[in-house]
């Protein structure tokens, strides 16, 4: 591990490139790892200690690279914000981090301007990646602070905020690591990309298609610059233009959602067939469920290169490869290295092998409190092990496969239907992008499953007899009592940025 680490590699190669920009243009390791040492420095002006938050709000953009590194190395929890969020919801993240600063990509600046207002955060603590109303210049601001080695190094971390799908989020604290920063991150990298079989300093080079105000993509993308690679940026998710990129970079590793890669196979096939996908040696996926017939296409198209992986922020999970998925449909793997994963009943004891109950990850190393939050840090907590509200079972070899949410359960006439069993299947139809499904009250049967859908252009799907289109479809899929009973069309679903559906959101898109 002693050749690698960021900092490390930066110093060795300098030339070697570090980020590509959504534009094309490329940034050398030197000049990253230039701006992450003085905005370091920056930081520990403004009054920041071991331990102290930093919250970025930011685009798809290398400064965003820099932030993290910087904080990685002065002892800082980095504290990533959906860019989806509303105003009000910002500033609910500002005041509970109480952080040393808020830095953003200049298109958030409006945003994080009326945040910061609201909660009286002071303006020298305002910082933008560029020039912007009410803000610091950050790029300015660094120009004249050292950009040689950072003194006194010592390793920082995360501070991810749950999503707050039932209330306000909170964050997920864990103590900070000990020791060299280039040591705990060349370590870290190990574990995290080597569970999917991806090697170090090998010409890799990493694509993100995603946000990296996520902590699961910001996370992946520093790593990757941590394990040697080149992190190739795109400022929003395109899919004819990631087989671009991934042609002309010749991509070796990617995260995606299963939206993603649902997409990805709606192009039209003389489109697939026009770029060259042969680089990819990883293809992971996480973050929902993946419809079986879809991830069947993407490793028919890919190769046998794809990992699916499961967690939390709150803790690690499982992950799969191709091969174990072939012979194990619908399973999201075993424990990852150092995790272990239990199914337990209402009452907190483990449940025979093929029971469904609720799925407990063991926290170990990774244990952590809500911060501000004792009540909801014991909530959902069985000794060493802790559950996000996921219902699933572990086959005789220990893999694990997922029903659903336990909030999202629909109890109808009696009997449990799983919106994710079903909303795989609606995905099998060739006419629907999108779909999600929710439960609605209903006198006589408690609830009744309602699936919301995006059709594709000019399907028939569109003013037509949908019940009738789509009932026989999954008459063949599903048992009868799971179909749902009500269906509405609508011109696209609210996803998160990240690619999570907002199910939250869907009754109010329901005709009444």
């Amino acid at each position: 591990m002693s050749e690698l680490g960021f900092w490390r590699l930066a110093a060795a190669a300098p030339q070697a490139c570090a980020v590509v920009e959504p534009d094309g243009t490329a940034v050398t390791r030197g000049e990253l790892l230039a701006r992450a040492n003085a905005t370091a420095r920056l930081l520990r002006a403004l009054g920041l200690e071991r331990g102290d938050r930093v919250v970025g709000v930011v685009a798809n953009e290398s400064w965003a690279i820099a932030l993290v590194l910087a904080c990685q190395q002065v002892g800082a929890y980095y504290v990533p914000v959906n860019t989806a969020l509303t105003t009000t919801e910002v500033g609910h993240i500002v005041e509970d981090a109480a952080p040393v600063a808020v830095l953003c990509s200049l298109p958030y600046a409006d945003t994080v301007r009326a945040a910061a207002d609201a909660v009286g955060l002071p303006a020298e603590r305002r910082l933008a990646f560029g020039v912007a109303e009410g803000f610091r210049d950050l790029t300015a601001a660094i120009a004249g602070v050292p950009a040689g080695p950072v003194e006194d190094r010592s390793p920082g971390s995360y501070l991810g905020y749950t999503s707050g799908t039932t209330g306000r989020p909170k964050g997920v604290l864990r103590r900070l690591p000990e020791g060299d920063p280039d040591d705990v991150f060349a370590a870290g990298a190990a574990w995290q990309l080597g569970m999917f079989g991806i090697t170090p300093l090998d010409d890799g080079v990493h694509l993100v298609t995603s946000p990296l105000s996520h902590t699961a993509v910001s996370g992946l993308a520093v790593t990757s610059l941590h394990y040697g690679h080149a992190v190739v940026l795109t400022s929003r998710f395109d899919a004819e233009q990631v087989l671009r990129l991934i042609q002309e970079h010749r991509v070796t590793t990617t995260h995606m959602v299963p939206t993603q890669l649902h997409r990805l196979l709606r192009l039209p096939e003389e489109t697939r067939a026009a770029y060259d996908v042969g680089s990819m040696r990883n293809l992971v996926h996480g973050a929902g469920p993946c419809p079986a017939s879809v991830k069947r296409a993407i490793i028919a198209w890919f190769g046998p290169v794809v990992w699916e992986y499961y967690g939390a922020t709150e803790a690690a999970g499982t992950a799969i490869s191709s091969a174990e998925w072939l012979e194990r449909p619908g399973s999201v793997g075993r424990p990852q290295p150092g995790a272990e994963v239990r199914i337990l009943d209402e009452d907190g004891a483990e449940v025979p092998t093929g029971t469904d109950g609720a799925v407990y990850l063991r926290m170990g190393a990774h244990a952590f409190e809500y911060r501000g939050d004792d009540a909801k840090t014991r909530s959902g907590r069985v000794g060493d092990f802790v559950t996000v509200g996921d219902l699933g079972h572990l086959d005789e070899d220990g893999y694990l496969y997922l029903l659903g949410r336990s909030a999202e359960v629909i109890v109808s006439g009696g009997v449990n239907i799983y919106p994710a069993e079903v909303e795989a299947a609606l995905l099998e139809h060739p006419d629907i992008q999108d779909a999600g499904v929710v439960g609605l009250p209903d006198p006589e049967w408690g609830e009744l499953s309602c699936a919301v859908i995006q059709a594709a252009p000019g399907s028939s799907l569109h003013g037509g007899d949908v019940a009738g289109q789509l009932a026989p479809f999954l008459h063949d899929r599903l048992a009868r009592y799971k179909v749902p009973r009500r269906y509405q069309v609508v011109a696209e679903l609210p996803r998160g940025a990240n690619g999570k559906l907002r199910k939250h959101l869907l009754p109010d898109l329901v005709r009444k």
